[in-house]
């Protein structure tokens, strides 16, 4: 290796012109960029935040439209329904086999009319089957704890049944023709009757009777279309209802 001879040191020289217009270019190039990068996170937040915002605003309008809606289903204040009066109202059932028949009552725990210029428009109504008694008001005996138990009602499981009216039609004065929903241990189906009916002082009395074929409903207890027992082994498939409203405001 050879060495040269180092003579001195050599002067500081500047930069060259196109070399600081480069170093100037790039300088301004990078304060743009940060500058720029803060502009886009500005921006950002300026889209982001009313958007945020926007959305809760959102939320809690539907939560009010939620809260309106179950108030509605209250009926506070709305003067066409009128809450069944469970004290006076009570339901009579009657049911058979081969040695004869047993009648008894069911009591109604809600409800309400609909009543529209003077008219019944709808309706409904829950039974406690738990209140099921014979026509000595007793529940207290083995045909009643029979009634209650899977067999027939299943009231442990099925503690209600319901009536809801999808129909009314007038006959005549007083008289009308009833279409209803009638729902027993889960099950849904369509009966139709005759009821009369009374509308005055803002008080409202309806009476109606219908016989209902109890296996549609999932009762199948020694009935005839599904054992094959003996006549005086059977039990009637029909049940009999009869109903007394009254409703006042």
């Amino acid at each position: 290796m050879c060495l040269k001879e180092v003579s001195g040191p050599k002067p500081r020289t500047s930069l060259l012109p196109h070399t600081q217009k480069r170093f100037l270019h790039i300088l301004n190039l990078t304060l743009f960029l940060r500058m720029n990068s803060k502009l886009s996170i500005i921006c950002l937040t300026l889209i982001i935040t009313p958007l945020f915002f926007s959305c809760r605003g959102t939320a809690k309008k539907e939560n009010t439209t939620e809260a309106s809606a179950s108030a509605v289903t209250s009926h506070t204040g709305n003067e066409k329904y009128i809450p069944i009066d469970t004290k006076e109202s009570v339901v009579e059932w009657k049911g058979s086999n081969s040695f004869g028949t047993h009648e008894g009552y069911v009591s109604i725990s809600k409800g309400e009319l609909i009543i529209e210029n003077g008219q019944l428009r709808g309706g409904s109504a829950v039974v406690n089957m738990n209140t099921i008694v014979d026509e000595q008001h007793s529940g207290d005996n083995g045909l009643i704890q029979h009634l209650k138990n899977p067999d027939f009602f299943d009231v442990e499981k099925y503690p209600g049944a319901s009536i809801a009216i999808t129909r009314v039609a007038e006959i005549k004065t007083g008289e009308i023709e009833v279409t209803a929903n009638l729902t027993i241990k889960g099950i849904a189906n369509t009966v139709t009757f005759p009821a009369k009916i009374e509308i005055k002082d803002e008080i409202v009395k309806a009476d109606g009777s219908f016989i209902i074929d109890r296996t549609n409903w999932g009762i199948r207890y020694k009935s005839g279309k599904f054992f094959d027992l003996l006549a005086d082994k059977t039990i009637s498939d029909y049940i009999e209802f009869k109903v007394k409203i009254v409703a006042k405001k």
